[in-house]
Formats: C-alpha cells, structure tokens, sequence
C-alpha cells in the first residue's frame, strides 16, 4: 500500500495456439474481439511474431493481452460480446488459454 491506495494487481490473457484449422475465421475472431478486449482496458503485448522454443510442446502462435486488474481480465472473457466473438473461431482453433493475476514488487 501506497499513500493510501492499494495497488491493483494486473491480469494477463495467455493464449498459446496449438492448432488454427481456418485462417479466415480465425482473422474474423480477431478483429471481432479486438474492440470488445479494448473496452475492458486490454493491451496486446504479444500477438505472434517470432520465437525460438527450448522446452516443452510447440505452439503455432503465442498471444498476451494485459489488462488493468486480474478481475477486468476475467469479467472481459466471461462478456457475452466476448464469447460470441470467440465463437467464430471455437470449432476450428485449439488453443491453451488462461487468466493469470500479475506479480507487483511495489
């Protein structure tokens, strides 16, 4: 705690992309959810680009989002406009995805 305010913990988005069967819904999903993630303060910091695996499986793509507080980042994937967003890309992607609450020193 800070001059009186508790710092929030930030929340991160993991998504690591085993399998994406259609490129063209996997677009569409993506510039679906890219607002709606915007709207509960995400940030993208990762969405591909390259990488150089040393351990454990392999995954197609890696993408993070950061978010303003770990509950920001739970309530955005729980939205409706998320899931409907998700949805165009569900049946044809296989992803390991998850919520993590960030680490703060301060």
């Amino acid at each position: 705690m800070k001059n009186g305010w508790i710092k929030m913990k930030k929340g991160y988005w993991i998504s690591l992309y085993f399998k994406i069967d259609n490129n063209e819904n996997y677009k569409k999903y993506a510039e679906t959810i890219m607002p709606i993630v915007k709207s509960f303060g995400g940030i993208p910091l990762v969405r591909g680009g390259n990488y150089k695996k040393y351990d454990g499986d392999n995954f197609m793509r890696t993408v993070i989002w950061e978010f303003p507080s770990y509950k920001k980042a739970i309530e955005c994937h729980e939205s409706k406009e998320y899931q409907q967003g998700w949805a165009i890309a569900k049946a044809t992607t296989k992803r390991h995805m998850q919520i993590v609450e960030g680490f703060s020193i301060e």
